[in-house]
This record gives structure tokens, C-alpha cells and sequence, in this order.
């Protein structure tokens, strides 16, 4: 990681070298921009973000050793909100937005307009699509799919891990998938390798063990269905 420099740019910036700043970017104090960030026009990070940080690797990480990162891009009205991290690697699409105290990791696509609420954690390449809305306080296992004007509700936790840590080195972890324009409520968990399915409903606390077939609402621990989502209900 190569040194980083003050700025004047504003109060208490550091920039890795080469980093270069559009004129119209908005700037916080505070805030550490590694070098392989490219930032486009019209963004804006609030105080005390840090884009580009390198991912931290325990000795004792049974992960495979980090791959060398694409570019980090923030693209064109990007926005990154007070304290937010965006690890090395991470792409936030055209007005999309990480909010306060969130974490962006490695490989993570944010697509045009998607937006992740305050306190979240997105795991290492996940994918979330055009105009989809985390809500704050998500924890997404790595590589989870959210498809385009996905909305999903406070506090939701996906998970990828059935053994809980006891498999060795080299395991490839199921992968959860939410398809479009599905909607999942408060304080919901999915397990691992569930689908959502398209414009499907998952009610508020609800531990979902099994896949939901499209547009079917389901509600409960374990989750069970409990009607057809309706014509007037699908997204407009």
C-alpha cells in the first residue's frame, strides 16, 4: 500500500498517489482515499469515509489469500455516507449509495441507484442490482445475488456458512439468490443456498430454511407459506 499524502482539498484529507478528484466531488473532513481509487464526477463522500482500504486477513483465516483487487470506482453520483469503509475492489454504480458506518468489501458491485442503509455489512463479492434498498443493519454472506428493485427490510441477515466454521480450507459455501423485485421484511434470516423468488414476499421475523417460489408470500420460523402475492401488489 503506497503512502498516503494530505490534501487541501479539504480538512484532513489523505489521498494515495494518483488519486485524482473531480472538481465537483463533495467532500467530508477526514477522509482517506487509497491509491486505485478511481472517482467520477458528481459523488460524494461524507466525514471520515475510507475508500480503497485493503482487506485484513487474520494468520489464523482459513480463507484462501486475497486475490490481487480490480479497480475500487466509485462511478458518477456515488455516494459514500459518514465513517463508511469501501475495501479495495468494490464498485458503487451511478447514484448509488453506502450509508453511514457501512462496509463495502472486496469484489461488491453496487448497480445503478442501489442503495445499502446505515450500519451494513456486505460480504466479499456480492452483487446487488439496479435501484434494489438494503435497509440499515444487513449482513450479507459473500458472493449473495440481489437482483434489480429488490427491497429488503431492516436488520435482514443472509447467511452461507451450514456448518458454522468447521469446515477446513478451500470450501465453496452455498450461494443465496434474491430475484427481482422481491421484498423481504424486518429482522428476517435466510439460510444458506436459498432462492427468493421473483416478486415473492417474506414476512417480518421469518427464518427462511427453503427456497420461496415467485410470488408467493411467506411468513413464520421456519417460514411457511401463506397466500399468492396478487396482481395489484407486484412492483410497478
Amino acid at each position: 500500500m503506497s503512502a498516503l499524502a494530505p490534501s487541501d482539498r479539504a480538512p484532513g484529507l489523505l489521498l494515495g498517489p494518483g488519486v485524482e478528484l473531480p472538481d465537483d466531488v463533495a467532500l467530508g473532513g477526514h477522509v482517506i482515499i487509497y491509491d486505485g481509487v478511481v472517482i467520477e464526477p458528481g459523488c460524494r463522500i461524507q466525514d471520515g469515509a475510507v475508500i480503497g482500504k485493503q482487506r485484513l486477513v487474520s494468520p489464523t483465516a482459513r480463507s484462501a489469500a486475497p486475490l490481487a483487487a480490480p479497480e475500487t470506482v466509485l462511478e458518477r453520483g456515488a455516494a459514500v455516507g459518514c465513517q463508511g469503509v469501501i475495501v479495495a475492489g468494490a464498485r458503487l454504480g451511478p447514484g448509488a449509495a453506502a450509508g453511514d458506518h457501512s462496509l463495502i468489501r472486496e469484489r461488491v458491485v453496487l448497480e445503478a441507484g442501489a442503495v445499502v442503509g446505515s450500519g451494513s455489512g456486505i460480504g466479499p463479492g456480492c452483487r446487488i442490482g439496479a435501484g434494489s434498498r438494503i435497509m440499515p443493519g444487513a449482513l450479507m454472506a459473500l458472493d449473495t445475488v440481489i437482483e434489480e428493485g429488490v427491497f429488503c427490510g431492516p436488520r435482514l441477515i443472509v447467511t452461507n456458512d451450514p456448518e458454522m466454521g468447521r469446515q477446513g480450507p478451500g470450501v465453496v459455501h452455498p450461494v443465496t439468490t434474491l430475484r427481482r423485485g422481491c421484498r423481504i421484511a424486518a429482522n428476517v434470516t435466510l439460510l444458506p443456498g436459498v432462492e427468493i423468488g421473483e416478486e415473492a414476499v417474506v414476512g417480518a421475523c421469518s427464518l427462511v430454511t427453503r427456497s420461496v417460489p415467485p410470488r408467493t408470500v411467506v411468513v413464520g420460523a421456519p417460514a411457511r407459506v401463506l397466500r399468492e402475492v396478487r396482481d395489484d401488489e407486484l412492483a410497478r
